[in-house]
């Protein structure tokens, strides 16, 4: 199969585009550098492109290895003709691949192979010239004890599977039947019988019934999980198995006669027992890998989102774990995130002791030069909130809550472990719940993406899929931002284009024996790092001290000389350049277009010379909840209240109001026209105003909107 071609017309780009991306690829190029340093090659495709080119590519070679097995499988048994050699050369899916192998296909034993093994085949075989005959004379001749045919019936029996699992292995009658489920296909689920209160959550699905094509992935996703937990039994099939049987009549019978009603009746048994069964399975998988496909992108665009959330900054900060009977942890971090001094205050047991707490975080902001205060927005976090509003600060100090989703999972982790050996969990969750307020994308890449808590039935879904589709947008969000050298930590730079965990393990010992990096040219002293994975990791590394002020830029070292000559042309230095954008101005790009540099690549120099390292987020803002709500019984119908977005799903989004508590705004309450996808109008920690719709105290349910606000 020509790949580059077949891709190209899946995705509507140019062949040429997609064959420079495949070489690329394969000469070990990652997709952030391909979308950043080699625009030219691939004709300026972004990195949706390049990472679909790539995943396209893997399928395929895949399907090509599968075709290999299969081709081999029927010339071993003997059956490779040409004809069907040819066949299976050119079949562009699995599904047609398994379908042509289907005959040849090694089988448990079956209804039909242990009739042929009773010597049944050549019955079947004149029942299926459907000419006019007495079939019991026919199949009397067939009869024989020895072989476990007693009378004619048990031979009529026999012949009628041999030709069953023949239709159900023709490729036109397996397409026919596909055709009818795609049209026609319902989707129906019902509670197992004495489960009804075990599958309370369920409840929706109890009794459900939708066109199968047509359902939401989120409804697919919530029926196969019951399902999965034997609480609910999932169908899917037509309603109405006649239409199918009628099809498959016409293609096989053919006549009126005795023989043409024992194929009638194969055919019939054929399609219940064995097409329907089968093609169920294909459209249960299809329909779950399309919901599958479907949350996955959900959960990739939150984590891209959460991942770059504006960051606060390098700020002295003061962090705190909430808590109200074992108190909250308290630490101070330098504006390098390191730990300072930690301790326990237990502002909720007594006013003595609140008293206190409010004494020591003034006492701890003033000796530590706090300038900002993260608070976890978990258990007594608002509550914690209140305490620090209640301290008087002899400088300005911000205070922020910050959300907790998976700093549990970080504090007993292996990392957690490394970094903070001689303390507990809830210091190193203190310290997390801080370093996220100041660079959210630094820490976050520390924890499973899982475990962030912005996925809809992340347990659900293919878990490879997720795996490597949280693991592009991790990548992609970290060599968006960029990396400083000097103070990235090993997990950070292990997401950089080119590096993995092993350089990256290789390149922070190194930065401890020897100190800090001087440049980015000093990479390549790092044992083990070639030329090759420079070349793919440099231009998303920073130095900010350097000597040459490109290190602390996005352009590529390859392309230093040509930023010099570009400088010469206008009689300055490199330094000049970035700092002056009258001598910028003086640039013509368009003499400095070669071969292998077009404008593309020369606009982006332009933009880098302009703002070098500019961080694509956007800049923080301090967001505070409505102070006279606290707690779910607070809340009434028809309230305004401020709030932020915390998770993004198919059906709507989930608004923090501060009353731990999120509240779902449904996606028909999103805003005042018709919305399909969430992320068109809302995203990840977005500040919005919503509207109390209903207070459901019972189930803790909380239904908000943002329409007319």
């Amino acid at each position: 199969m020509d790949y580059a071609k077949h891709i190209a017309s899946q995705i509507n780009v140019g062949v040429r585009q997609v064959e420079k991306t495949i070489e690329l690829l394969e000469q070990g190029a990652t997709v952030p550098f391909i979308a950043r340093y080699r625009k030219e090659a691939t004709g300026n495709l972004n990195e949706v492109q390049i990472a679909a080119i790539r995943d396209m590519l893997l399928k395929l070679k895949e399907l090509d290895k599968r075709r290999e097995a299969i081709l081999q499988s029927i010339d071993e048994q003997g059956k490779l003709t040409s004809e069907l050699r040819a066949q299976i050369e050119n079949a562009e899916t699995l599904t047609d691949l398994e379908d042509l192998y289907l005959p040849y296909k090694p089988k448990r034993k079956t209804r039909a192979t242990m009739a042929v093994e009773k010597g049944l085949q050549p019955l079947a075989d004149e029942l299926m010239k459907q000419y006019k005959c007495d079939v019991e004379q026919l199949a009397e001749k067939y009869v024989d004890e020895e072989k476990g045919v007693k009378d004619t019936s048990e031979a009529l029996a026999g012949a009628r599977d041999i030709i069953a699992e023949h239709v159900s292995e023709d490729i036109a009658a397996r397409n026919k039947i596909r055709n009818i489920f795609r049209r026609t296909a319902m989707i129906s689920s019902k509670v197992v019988k004495a489960k009804e209160e075990e599958a309370g959550k369920f409840q929706s699905w109890f009794d459900w019934k939708e066109n199968a094509m047509r359902a939401p992935s989120h409804r697919i996703l919530a029926m196969f999980r019951g399902e999965s937990e034997g609480l609910l039994r999932v169908k899917i099939a037509p309603d109405d198995d006649e239409p199918a049987i009628e099809s498959l009549e016409r293609q096989f019978v053919r006549g009126n006669y005795e023989s043409c009603t024992q194929v009638a009746d194969a055919v019939k048994d054929g399609y219940k027992r064995l097409i329907a069964p089968s093609i169920e399975t294909e459209y249960y998988n299809l329909l779950k890998e399309h919901a599958d496909r479907e949350a996955i992108k959900v959960f990739a665009e939150n984590l891209r989102q959460l991942l770059l959330a504006s960051p606060l900054g390098q700020k002295r900060t003061l962090a705190i774990d909430p808590g109200f009977r074992t108190g909250c942890k308290v630490v101070c971090l330098d504006a390098q995130g390191q730990l300072l001094h930690n301790e326990t205050i237990y502002p909720f047991t007594s006013v003595r002791e609140e008293r206190a707490a409010v004494a020591k975080l003034e006492a701890l902001v003033e000796a530590f030069h706090i300038e900002a205060i993260a608070i976890g927005n978990g258990t007594a976090g608002r509550e914690t909130e209140e305490v620090v509003k209640r301290c008087r600060f002899k400088n300005k100090v911000i205070a922020v809550m910050v959300s907790e989703n998976g700093a549990s999972v970080y504090s007993a982790s292996d990392v957690a472990r490394a970094e903070f050996p001689d303390y507990d969990v809830t210091v190193r969750g203190a310290v997390s719940i801080g370093r996220r307020l100041m660079d959210p994308l630094s820490e976050l890449v520390k924890i499973d993406p899982k475990s962030i808590g912005v996925g809809q039935y992340q347990h659900d879904v293919d878990q490879k899929m997720l795996h490597d589709s949280l693991e592009d947008v991790v990548v992609s969000c970290v060599n968006s931002v960029g990396v400083e050298l000097n103070t990235a930590s090993r997990e950070l730079l292990a997401y950089v284009s080119g590096i993995g965990p092993a350089l990256a393990s290789k390149i922070v010992e190194y930065r401890n024996e020897k100190g800090a990096f001087h440049n980015r040219h000093e990479l390549l002293c790092v044992p083990r790092l070639g030329d090759k994975a420079f070349e793919q990791c440099a231009g998303f590394l920073r130095v900010r001290e350097s000597d040459n002020p490109l290190d602390r830029s996005a352009v590529h070292p390859e392309r230093y000389t040509l930023v010099e000559r570009m400088a010469k042309a206008v009689g300055a230095t490199v330094e000049d350049l970035m700092k002056d954008k009258q001598l910028r101005n003086k640039i013509d790009i368009n003499q400095f277009v070669s071969d292998d540099c077009g404008l593309p690549t020369l606009q982006d120099i332009m933009k880098e010379l302009d703002k070098p390292g500019l961080d694509p987020r956007a800049k923080f803002e301090v967001f505070e909840f409505d102070k006279n709500v606290t707690k779910i019984e607070d809340l009434q119908e028809g309230m305004i209240l401020p709030g932020i977005v915390t998770n993004i799903t198919a059906f709507g989004a989930f608004v923090d109001v501060g009353v731990h508590q999120d509240g779902l705004v449904h996606i028909s309450q999103i805003a005042n026209r018709r919305v399909n996808d969430p992320n068109e109008v809302v995203h990840l920690h977005q500040h919005v105003q919503v509207k109390v719709l209903e207070v459901d105290l019972r189930r803790h349910r909380i239904s908000l909107s943002m329409k007319n606000i």
